[in-house]
């Protein structure tokens, strides 16, 4: 065992292995008995690649570069991509991201497009596809840009034809409800075709504040008749809804506090967890039935696990095995329920899990060790204590090295993260991001501040009027009960976030003393600038949530938004930026650095060309990495091996 001060451990864990482990597969589904997903391609491009699992267990990814399967509807995306045999075997319906065009394929031809491409500000965009053959069309979601402001824009249900007519042809699409909601998410058909159900909302609301779950009757020719709604409105948050097999109409619902199911309006199994989630994509599933009558859920409290539930009995069934950790997407088909689950020691798989045997296994995206588990960061699960006595969920990671340790003395650096949405929640799973930094000496502390999900609609509203508050001192309390109980040197704590959580970094350097240092990514930094048309429209009067209406409180805008204040800022920090970003577009970062200009504050930025809201390039990852070291190496004190000196650009 050597000993070395802590940051100057060497470790294999470098930026491009951590790099290339970033992001997981996603929107797993069924074609035919095949079990399809898309998955990140760091190092081409950031693409996200559709991924075929053949009956044999080979895996193939489908569509070679540069076709990207993703679609932007209200930018966060939505599933874009479905899939369906018939006697000429597979054909596969997608979104490509660079035009949002749907796209008609069939293994071993060329795809061809089926909608077009309409020059009016973002264009025509997809989302949800659902095809079906005995119609001749694929339904989806359907983004239409009426203007070139990001909230010109309306998103009906649409129908569209497989023969390719609509490809030159808008005419052609056919749209089956009005554009009377803003928001709303792809429509499921009752097991006999003759009702629709679809969740709908609009503005100021989030999903995660209301929603309405509207059923139509569905005609002859496929058109939907007047909606109406079964369960939902202002206050009451219902994330996804399916039909199950006997025509009852499952749906998840928060309205005891905790999203919960219910069929048909009763509750089938009240808990104080989760059985749902915050609807940033659009299709994400929290639960399936299945047609013997079970269904299969993801919930918990905290982290999420993969169960089966018994809607006779209440009972949950959960499934055995190592992860810990499952994220918002499920397919079943027969007896077979495919999800993507991970653990603090693998990164997210796709898993199998048979419900006649109850044996579950990894059937895609296989975890293999990229580096010696050894060097793996060990989460410890905390729960602190906020102001006014709140309870603060925090992960751990304190140093770790199989073959290092600090000095007598010593205590080592740690990096608060906030994460981003302010609507999200850090996962427990294995980040090779994480272990980059914890392998050579440096702690990471991940915080679930107030507003985090996971913990109930109570916890979640914390965050109501408080943005830029709760989430600031949640962290800070977090880093100084950590200083203050001898884990962390209290002189060498950082704090660092993207989005939402770039916010939280932000507004900590501006309102605390805590942190030497910090990392701010593609953040919101200007509140009145974001709600007065700098971002898209799907969160465009977010903040009304919280921060308060602007027309009624702009006096808290100004107070709370770190460009207003940037002269409090007097520690170094890395700002990173998307130069293609729509969400928090650079003109916040800019103008935040206009107010910083010859202050004399120790700062580096580092803008992407084809970035967005969130790197997905190998190359940018690297240099983003690298670079938020080099700050702590210059902040701390710290030698560590390899990393080049920080290069302030004031």
């Amino acid at each position: 065992m050597r000993t070395l001060a802590y940051g100057s451990w060497p470790s294999p864990v470098d930026a491009a292995l951590a790099a290339a482990h970033d992001g997981h597969p996603e929107y797993v589904g069924f074609v035919g008995d095949e079990v399809w997903w898309t998955e990140p391609r760091p190092a081409e491009g950031g693409r996200r690649a559709l991924v075929r699992r053949h009956g044999d267990g080979r895996e193939e990814s489908v569509l070679p570069p540069p076709w990207n399967v993703r679609s932007r509807v209200i930018e966060y995306g939505g599933q874009p991509w479905t899939g369906v045999t018939d006697e000429d075997g597979p054909l596969v319906v997608f979104v490509h991201f660079p035009d949002q065009r749907l796209y008609r394929y069939r293994p071993g031809g060329e795809p061809q497009p089926l909608t077009p491409v309409s020059p009016v500000g973002g264009g025509l965009r997809w989302a949800q596809p659902q095809v079906r053959l005995a119609d001749g069309e694929v339904r989806c979601v359907l983004e239409e840009f009426t203007g070139d402001g990001p909230s010109d824009v309306r998103r009906v249900l649409a129908a569209v034809p497989l023969d390719g007519s609509a490809a030159g042809d808008r005419g052609a699409v056919r749209e089956l409800t009005d554009d009377r909601h803003r928001f709303v998410t792809g429509a499921r058909l009752s097991p006999d075709g003759g009702r629709a159900a679809w969740l709908a909302w609009d503005h100021p609301r989030m999903p995660w504040d209301g929603t309405e779950l509207l059923v139509a009757e569905v005609a002859a020719d496929g058109t939907f008749g007047e909606p109406r709604t079964v369960a939902g409105g202002p206050d009451e948050s219902i994330p996804q809804a399916e039909w199950a097999p006997d025509g009852s109409l499952l749906y998840a619902s928060d309205r005891t506090g905790w999203w919960n199911l219910y069929r048909d309006g009763k509750p089938l199994c009240p808990r104080e967890e989760e059985f749902g989630g915050p609807l940033w994509k659009l299709g994400q599933r929290w639960f399936a039935p299945l047609d013997n009558g079970l269904v299969a859920v993801v919930h918990g409290r905290g982290a999420t696990t993969l169960g089966i539930l018994d809607p006779e009995t209440g009972e949950v069934v959960d499934t055995a095995g190592p992860w810990t950790e499952f994220s918002p997407t499920l397919a079943v088909h027969g007896e077979r329920i495919v999800a993507v689950g991970a653990s603090p020691r693998s990164a997210y798989e796709v898993i199998e899990l048979d419900t006649r045997t109850g044996r579950s296994r990894v059937i895609g995206a296989a975890h293999d060790d990229a580096v010696d588990p050894a060097y793996c960061p060990e989460p410890l699960i905390r729960t602190f204590t906020g102001p006014d006595g709140r309870e603060v969920h925090a992960h751990v990671y304190p140093p770790h090295h199989p073959e290092c340790t600090a000095p007598g003395g010593e205590l080592p650096p740690y990096v608060v993260w906030a994460h981003g949405g302010p609507t999200g929640r850090s996962p427990l799973v294995l980040d090779l991001e994480i272990a980059y930094f914890t392998s050579r000496g440096i702690g990471v502390a991940e915080v679930n501040y107030g507003g985090s999900t996971g913990y109930g609609r109570e916890y979640r509203n914390r965050l109501r009027e408080q943005w830029g508050v709760v989430d600031v001192e949640d962290c800070a309390a977090v880093a100084l009960a950590l200083a203050d109980e001898g884990t962390a040197d209290r002189d060498r704590l950082a704090v660092r976030g993207g989005s939402a959580g770039g916010w939280t970094t932000a507004a900590s350097l501006v309102t605390t003393d805590v942190y030497a240092c910090g990392t701010i990514s593609y953040p919101i930094l200007d509140l009145a600038g974001w709600a007065t048309g700098e971002t898209h429209d799907f969160e465009s009067r977010y903040l009304e949530s919280l921060i308060g209406p602007y027309a009624e409180v702009p006096g808290r805008y100004a107070e709370r938004s770190p460009t207003e204040h940037a002269d409090r800022v007097t520690v170094p920090f890395l700002l990173l930026q998307g130069l293609d970003d729509v969400i928090c577009p650079p003109a916040q970062s800019e103008r935040f650095l206009a107010r910083m200009a010859a202050r004399g504050v120790p700062h580096t930025y580092l803008a992407f060309e084809g970035e967005g809201h969130g790197f997905r390039r190998a190359d940018t990852m690297v240099r983003a990495l690298e670079a938020e070291l080099a700050l702590y190496a210059h902040v701390f004190g710290l030698n560590p091996p390899g990393v080049p000196a920080w290069e302030p650009t004031a």
